[in-house]
């Protein structure tokens, strides 16, 4: 069941890696970015994690098999194991074999994470079009899958072979900025076959699904850097999010966002997990956090007052959602971003 609308990011009055048992992490653009950890993520994980908080790595990029990332991430300095790592290769996998017989054909558009999942499921990964698959899976394959792949999966689906997608993420953070995602890709093949796939990754029900039954969590966390996966997926989850400022998401974006992309709270990075997290006050016609009060003045933005500017970012976020209501926020707010240097 869905939340519902959120007019202010919440308070809270213990550390979030006491108040909830399990974190639900993204991984890119919040653990690491292009393969090396993110500042201040090793030491909060493990700082949490000694706290007595369950760690899981919940990933829309279905590239590399769970041990794959497990030992990416233990080289980082977080131990994993393998059964840490839930990703939309396993989600997308399911979907699958509840659609189509037992050992059926799939015809791969993807990685190796994507073969891995198939085979867990009692499905035979296939790399043609010719092969007679049952269905159509395609996954994020990395910066050098070739384009005759995208042709293999328009052949099949143009004979009626059902089409499934891991996920839509357009975008992908790395080592040297942002690059298209799986969802890029998905559209290649959509233009070019007027076909729509089944998702299954954030932040549709399948990849929550897959992540509670993995998990075993009874009070998630969600932690992530974007606002129409990650966010929006613990929204339709029902669960509590954590939005951090490593990633694709600026200030402006969360300001603008709609009810279900209002995270529960907003942290700069991974050490707002062993945190509590500021309250955010109605203040006569503003809202105030820390030691910034924020207002619609003249169709605008505003802020009065100094202090933390994350505390002044939450205040906005007040001002502007509750001004937006179930809709979404037009206000400018360029000068007071700018001069909390977001």
């Amino acid at each position: 069941m869905s939340q519902p609308s959120r007019t202010r990011p919440s308070g809270s009055a213990t550390a979030l890696s006491e108040a909830y048992d399990t974190a639900l992490l993204d991984l890119d653009g919040v653990v690491y970015a292009g393969g090396a950890a993110i500042a201040h993520a090793v030491e909060s994980l493990l700082t949490a994690r000694d706290g007595g908080m369950h760690l899981a790595y919940v990933t829309n990029n279905a590239l590399r098999p769970p041990e794959v990332v497990a030992e990416h991430i233990t080289e980082l300095g977080v131990p994993a194991a393998a059964d840490d790592v839930i990703n939309s290769a396993q989600a997308v996998a399911r979907l699958i074999s509840e659609q189509v017989p037992a050992g059926s054909r799939v015809l791969v558009v993807g990685g190796e994470g994507l073969r891995v999942a198939l085979r867990e499921r009692g499905l035979e990964p296939v790399e043609s079009a010719d092969d007679d698959p049952a269905a159509v899976v395609q996954g994020y394959g990395g910066p050098d899958l070739a384009w005759g792949r995208f042709a293999e999966a328009c052949y099949a689906i143009a004979r009626g072979v059902p089409w499934f997608a891991s996920n839509t993420d357009l975008t992908i953070p790395s080592g040297r900025g942002i690059a298209p995602g799986n969802g890029a890709a998905v559209e290649v093949v959509r233009i070019a076959t007027g076909a729509e796939p089944q998702v299954a990754g954030k932040p549709l029900p399948p990849m929550h699904k897959e992540t509670i039954l993995r998990t075993g969590a009874t009070k998630p966390l969600v932690v992530g850097d974007r606002l129409d996966t990650d966010i929006e997926g613990a929204h339709n989850g029902g669960v509590d999010s954590l939005l951090v400022l490593t990633g694709v998401t600026d200030g402006a974006q969360l300001l603008a966002a709609p009810p279900q992309h209002r995270p529960t709270y907003v942290d700069a990075d991974l050490r707002g997990m062993l945190t509590g997290q500021p309250e955010v006050s109605a203040d006569g016609d503003g809202f105030t956090c820390g030691g910034f009060t924020a207002y619609v003045r003249d169709e605008e933005l505003a802020l009065d007052g100094e202090g933390e500017p994350l505390d002044g970012l939450r205040a906005l976020c007040a001002a502007a959602w509750t001004r937006a209501g179930d809709g979404t926020c037009t206000l400018d707010a360029g000068k007071a971003l700018s001069r909390l240097g977001l």
